[in-house]
């Protein structure tokens, strides 16, 4: 698979304005600041400080775990996080920066210094917009006075004895490019030691931010001496292509979120933007690499899409449901053959368990050849002619249902392959019921030899009235002695399997003369289908079946 050497890289020694490995590349995780801005994405303390924990796990440089001003909920879960996962050292020494965000404003700098400073990596993000859209209308200030404000608080934020200062210039991407660069010179001559260079309305291009990186570095003082940083937003669904296109032009430190959750269409996704510098970083991208730990990329997706409720699409990048799954039959046939031939990831690189070797899932495009390889899984070692008699069946299934699942397979061939030849099929199925008064069924069987009979009849429920009816046809009085239905799917579209166990009403038995056991012969059958009516017929007239093609025969317990 395309990806970095397995033996892992160093994560360079922190020092807040510099990166000793130029090839390293800073992770600011912003998931429970910005990510919390999506709209209903709202986070408790404590499941703020669970996902902060996770992020650690993660191997996650920043985290920016708030917004310290925004309210007192916000703030401690701030403070809570750096005291404990800001204090916490993993098995390789690595303690993760805690980042409060907070306006250029003093009363904000001071709460957020508040909330920090006991991590041991504490650090200050203050932003201020540069655009002149911005400067006009939010600010309603001159540039110049724009100029003095992140100045004075990039300042007064050092005088409070934070040494790792970052200053994101808000809008960055629509700014006049002198402008820019007079500010950012500014505040690195201040004491700022990260510059946030942020697309904020997700406007450019990947060339045109790997432009304004380049132009920034060649025309900013100062700019060496400090950490240049993206932030970039997903509206035009260039986000990643943004982030790994300013890491490409010398940003060492990239803003992203989780599931790329975000203010209106989201932010960077941290799980893209990492995986994408393991697959191309040695190849593509001059060596840039990451510390992430990205086996435990999955776990932290699930953590933030439970607690976010910002539910996934199923073809979500690396962590979608349908992600490293394949459902075309020349796809299939191609991953039966080499796994590489569609897929350049390996799936567990990232956490997925996959429930079959190669990530096959099963429906109406899928062949014979994923049929029989997933049958071969499920431990049935079946002949040629016996997986063409479930292809059919199987495909009428799929036809009606998304996915077609371990359990639907098991009672295709338990039905299908495992059962002599019918006696009775079913016709057609007619129920009724309600609150109204008893269920009635009407059915129509097909005898063995073509010829069809009705017969109707009432019952305690549709199922009753239903085995009633079949009772009639057949001229057998059947006891049911077990009937359980399950459902193998979630939601609406409901595939049911059903099993019943069954013995003729006046039966012979036989009684062991040592034990007094009452034996007698039982018949079961099992049925699967979307109906849940129509998989408790198939299961009886399998089981009617057996009992008519038995022999009376007795049964003798030891």
């Amino acid at each position: 698979m395309a990806t970095n050497s397995s033996t892992p890289r160093r994560r360079p020694q922190y020092f807040p304005h510099h990166i000793p490995n130029p090839s390293y590349v800073r992770i600011l995780d912003t998931t429970l600041r910005d990510g919390e801005q999506s709209p209903g994405a709202t986070m408790t303390s404590q499941e703020k400080l669970r996902i902060a924990r996770q992020l650690a796990q993660l191997g996650v440089d920043v985290i920016q775990p708030g917004f310290p001003s925004a309210s007192q909920d916000d703030f401690m879960a701030v403070k809570i996080i750096a005291q404990e996962v800001g204090n916490t050292v993993d098995h390789d020494g690595h303690v993760p920066v805690i980042a409060a965000f907070c306006r250029c404003v003093r009363e904000d700098i001071g709460v957020a210094w508040e909330a920090v400073k006991h991590a041991q990596r504490p650090r200050i993000c203050t932003s201020i917009a540069t655009s002149d859209i911005h400067i006009k209308h939010k600010l309603r200030k001159c540039k110049k006075e724009v100029i003095q404000i992140a100045r004075d608080m990039v300042a007064f934020a050092r005088s409070l004895g934070c040494n790792d200062i970052q200053f994101g210039a808000e809008d960055a991407t629509r700014s006049e490019r002198e402008f820019l660069y007079e500010i950012l010179g500014v505040v690195i001559e201040a004491g700022a030691t990260t510059v946030n260079i942020a697309d904020t309305v997700g406007i450019l291009m990947p060339f045109e931010l790997g432009k304004l990186i380049t132009d920034i570095k060649a025309n900013t003082p100062g700019i060496a001496n400090v950490i240049i940083s993206t932030h970039c937003h997903n509206d035009l669904g260039l986000a990643t292509a943004n982030t790994i296109e300013g890491a490409r032009a010398g940003a060492r430190q990239l803003e992203v979120t989780v599931n790329g959750i975000g203010e209106r269409a989201g932010n960077a996704s941290l799980e893209e933007v990492v995986m994408a510098l393991a697959c191309k970083g040695d190849h593509v991208l001059n060596g840039l690499y990451t510390r992430i730990n990205t086996r435990s990329m999955l776990e932290t997706s699930k953590m933030v899409e439970e607690y976010s409720g910002m539910h996934l699409q199923p073809h979500k990048a690396l962590v979608g449901v349908n992600a490293f799954v394949h459902a075309s039959g020349i796809h299939q046939d191609g991953m039966l053959k080499h796994k590489g031939t569609y897929q350049i990831l390996s799936p567990e690189d990232i956490g997925h368990k996959i429930t079959t070797e190669i990530g096959i899932v099963l429906g109406k495009l899928s062949g014979r050849q994923a049929l029989r390889k997933r049958l071969e899984e499920l431990g049935y070692e079946l002949k040629d002619e016996e997986v063409d008699s479930l292809f059919l069946p199987f495909k009428a299934m799929a036809e009606k249902k998304k996915v077609v699942t371990d359990i639907d397979l098991k009672a295709l061939v338990s039905y299908k392959v495992f059962n002599a030849e019918a006696i009775w099929k079913l016709g057609d199925l007619q129920v009724t019921c309600g609150t109204l008064g008893l269920s009635t069924a009407t059915i129509k069987l097909v005898n063995i030899d073509g010829t069809t009979h009705v017969a109707c009849s009432i019952g305690t429920g549709v199922v009753d009235s239903t085995y009633k009816a079949i009772n009639i046809i057949v001229k057998e009085a059947i006891k049911v002695l077990e009937y359980s239905l399950s459902s193998v799917t979630k939601g609406i579209g409901i595939s049911a399997t059903a099993r019943v166990v069954i013995c003729r009403e006046n039966n012979h038995s036989s009684t062991d003369a040592f034990t007094r056991d009452v034996t007698y012969p039982t018949f079961s059958g099992t049925g699967a289908e979307m109906d849940v009516v129509v998989a408790s017929v198939e299961a009886y007239l399998v089981a009617v079946n057996k009992l008519l093609r038995c022999k009376e025969s007795f049964v003798h317990s030891k």
